[in-house]
């Protein structure tokens, strides 16, 4: 077997340039993907605002029902009435990670964006931006003082806690973002990149009489993977969006606070059923 010898890892990760080499704006495979991900999760949001009918069906239907559990599930019951004018960036960050993620299983694609540490950086700098702009401007400076000096904590704690909450928040926070999603793509990629290639080796490449039994074990325990990595996809997604909304939520409401949810102010979801209801009844 010439496995070993033939596999180079950084053949996963590294590409030679497309277009523009040399340039910043330099094209290789993962930005040319990353192209291609993007265009993916606006169509499908553009196919379903096509029709934009009273009692939705087909893909007007999954796309409301889309933006709805991020809004309702996420938006709203993390930061409160006040996370429905979060709830656009927030179903936007879910499913453009979502499709970077999805390119993982796709057939002649196989390969997460999101494996690449520049996307995800970039998504946790933006989200680590929007929390402190937030922050900012609901506390003032407030909210730097709040974060350092959390209420309720004795005055000598503070010299131990005020360095930590300074570390873990403005700094911490948006790497342990990035390196999640990252860390977690990354395993997925390379873990299904290792049956696949033992796959093609006993069935293809070297064939003995031993082989066969193997490469066919190596097969199924790649599809097995590609339904779990499916799972791990969309729980990624669900993570880094969750997290977002409470760095959102902590933000607007500072560190202490009761529960911030008036229920009585917010009930979308409630509110849409009621709309569907009533079309149909008409």
């Amino acid at each position: 077997m010439n496995l070993a010898i033939e596999l180079d890892p950084f053949h996963l990760f590294l590409w030679d340039p497309i277009l523009f080499e040399g340039t910043p704006f330099e094209i290789n495979r993962v930005v040319l993907l990353m192209f291609v991900g993007a265009a993916a999760c606006m169509g499908f949001f553009l196919m379903a605002a096509r029709r934009q009918a009273l009692v939705p069906r087909g893909f007007q239907l999954v796309g409301e029902t889309a933006y709805l559990f991020i809004r309702n599930n996420i938006a709203v019951d993390v930061i409160g009435p006040q996370g429905v004018k979060y709830a656009n960036y927030l179903t936007s960050l879910f499913f453009f990670i979502f499709f970077m993620n999805l390119l993982e299983i796709v057939p002649g694609i196989n390969f997460p964006v999101t494996s690449r540490m520049a996307i995800p950086a970039m998504l946790a700098l933006l989200t680590y931006i929007l929390f402190n702009f937030v922050g900012f401007k609901q506390q003032g400076f407030k909210y730097l003082v709040g974060t350092l000096f959390p209420p309720g904590v004795p005055k000598p704690i503070y010299i131990i806690l005020t360095p930590i909450e300074l570390f873990s928040t403005f700094i911490i926070r948006p790497l342990t973002l990035a390196i999640r999603l990252l860390a977690n793509m990354m395993a997925g990629h390379v873990l299904l990149t290792i049956f696949f290639l033992f796959t093609h080796e006993f069935l293809i490449t070297d064939i003995k009489i031993w082989t066969p039994p193997l490469g066919l074990l190596t097969a199924v325990v790649a599809a097995g993977l590609i339904v779990f990595e499916l799972l791990v996809i969309t729980i990624q997604a669900y993570i880094f969006t969750m997290l977002t909304a409470f760095y959102i939520a902590e933000a607007i409401h500072g560190h202490g606070e009761e529960d911030h949810i008036d229920t009585k102010h917010v009930e979308p979801q409630r509110e849409y059923e009621g709309i569907e209801a009533g079309a149909t009844a008409a």
